[in-house]
């Protein structure tokens, strides 16, 4: 998704008094997964979340490749019933239109009123490219067909250009990507992209030595996309929205 002028929707109106909450407690008791979750102290940092993944992966990168990291932070949100689109969406739109401060209530209204959704599921990847553009005011580019022909570049420049990319997949067991024709249906955000590129792709002007990671370099930002010079042999980094 890249920027584009607009307003985005208003937000709902509140609640009537007889729906609300009363004393400060929830109105319905929240799952055991909800309560765990509002618990843990929030990950923050464009690197943090990323750097603890990778650190839990080290043998499986080669030394003889410089590994660069492009991340950027964004928040995270529990679902609350079949709204992992949705809520994939709201976290895209902090790092896609961060200063519009969007709420999940306006989210998942402008959904429901459009049509979109009638539980807060979203089955069409062309109904969620349409309430991106509306939600985060931005242009958003539907791609079929995987990781193919020219997809790839398109998704890797996207990431590096600090811009988030919305995936539909199927979730599996252990969270991992599957294929299971659409039976477990789930959408992920990916905020960041991690390049395994030859040794001296990019100069310290552009990447600096991450200090718990010796052979992870962490992007300063201050480059194009490497592969406007050269090719990568790896790229991963998305950020699921759960």
């Amino acid at each position: 998704m890249s920027q584009n002028g607009c307003s985005p929707p208003p937000p709902p109106p509140p609640l009537p008094s007889s729906l609300q909450s009363h004393g400060g407690g929830p109105t319905q008791k929240r799952k055991l997964y909800q309560t765990i979750a509002s618990n843990r102290t929030p990950v923050e940092g464009d690197f943090t979340e990323a750097r603890t993944l990778l650190s839990q992966q080290e043998h499986s990168f080669r030394n003889d490749m410089m590994w660069v990291l492009e991340n950027t932070y964004v928040p995270s949100l529990i679902q609350d019933g079949p709204q992992c689109g949705l809520v994939a969406l709201w976290m895209a739109s902090h790092l896609c239109q961060p200063q519009l401060n969007i709420d999940m209530e306006t989210v998942v209204q402008t959904a429901l009123n459009r049509a979109y959704t009638a539980q807060g599921e979203m089955f069409s990847a062309q109904n969620m490219a349409l309430l991106a553009e509306e939600i985060c005011c931005c242009k958003a580019q539907l791609l079929s067909g995987g990781l193919r022909d020219d997809n790839a570049l398109s998704v890797i420049k996207h990431l590096w250009d600090r811009q988030p990319v919305l995936i539909p997949y199927d979730e599996d067991f252990n969270h991992a990507p599957c294929k299971r024709s659409g039976h477990k249906a789930h959408w992920a955000v990916a905020s960041g992209v991690l390049l395994g590129l030859d040794h001296g792709s990019l100069t310290k002007q552009h990447v600096h030595s991450d200090p718990t990671l010796s052979w992870l370099h962490l992007s300063t930002g201050a480059s194009l996309c490497p592969l406007i010079s050269s090719q990568p042999r790896e790229d991963t980094g998305p950020k699921e929205g759960t």
